[in-house]
């Protein structure tokens, strides 16, 4: 039996075929792909804020909350793209870190993991975002030079597409039959003036990915490291960034980001 310890981040990816996932621990990598189908057991030892490191209760993001009420990487333009203003010299909390992170190449996509969403992304993060959602498919839509034209196509599309995942459903593989591609050249004309030169005209690649998994939940559990401290379990996939076991529990990565883990598998 082999032992990690290490503070959770959200799990690496690479674009394979399945996705290969990999979680990132003090004294080394775990490639989660090898651990299916065998025992691997989780308990939680303490927090450590991503930014500032102390010991204290995470509150959203993987941080405390002072750091996420101050911090650049916790702006409300992240979850609100259309709320950007980098791009009018308008600071937030750092201006240095929102232009280097709003004025780069931006894509509006739409993706399928339990019904068809809108969304933006950083160009950098394609697919990666797609994998971290649990999406089978996406497409993209525009690419933009900056956050907010991004984020006001997104909001224009909201009215016509879901903006969240159900996670249950992507995690049961309760997704619909849709044409993305079909979906994508009916929307053209719902986007604003100034995003519309922006369409990516030769967009029909159609984004497809599958996941390492040998089983999918049928009655989902969700497991809570603070109400759970130390949990055991057969590992039968890897979804988004949600760990599947045999007995149907799940657990999400990326909401406990900020706990300090050990695991033995």
């Amino acid at each position: 039996m082999m032992q990690f310890k290490g503070v959770l981040k959200k799990m690496l990816t690479e674009y394979n075929q399945p996705i290969d996932y990999y979680l990132e621990m003090e004294n080394g990598f775990l490639h989660l792909n090898e651990l299916l189908n065998k025992d691997f057991e989780i308990t939680f030892k303490k927090y450590q804020c991503l930014s500032c490191g102390q010991d204290k209760p995470i509150f959203r993001q993987g941080f405390c909350q002072p750091c996420f009420y101050a911090i650049p990487q916790a702006g409300v333009w992240i979850m609100h793209p259309e709320l950007s203003t980098a791009h009018l010299d308008i600071e937030d909390r750092d201006l240095a870190y929102e232009k280097k992170v709003q004025l780069q190449p931006h894509i509006v996509y739409l993706s399928l993991s339990s019904e068809i969403k809108v969304g933006v992304t950083r160009k950098t993060q394609v697919p990666e975002r797609w994998i971290d959602q649990g999406a089978v498919q996406a497409i993209e839509i525009v690419e933009v030079p900056n956050r907010y034209l991004a984020g006001i196509a997104e909001v224009a599309l909201k009215d016509h597409f879901a903006d969240k995942t159900n996670w249950q459903k992507m995690l049961k593989n309760d997704i619909p039959e849709v044409d993305l591609v079909a979906e994508k050249e009916q929307l053209r004309h719902l986007l604003p003036k100034e995003v519309q030169e922006y369409f990516v005209e030769n967009g029909s690649k159609l984004f497809k990915i599958q996941f390492p998994i040998l089983q999918y939940p049928l009655k989902i559990s969700s497991l809570n490291l603070i109400k759970t401290p130390n949990y055991k379990g057969k590992l039968v996939g890897v979804k988004g960034q949600y760990l599947i076991f045999e007995d149907n529990m799940v657990f999400n990565v990326r909401n406990s980001e900020g706990f300090v883990v050990k695991i033995q598998v």
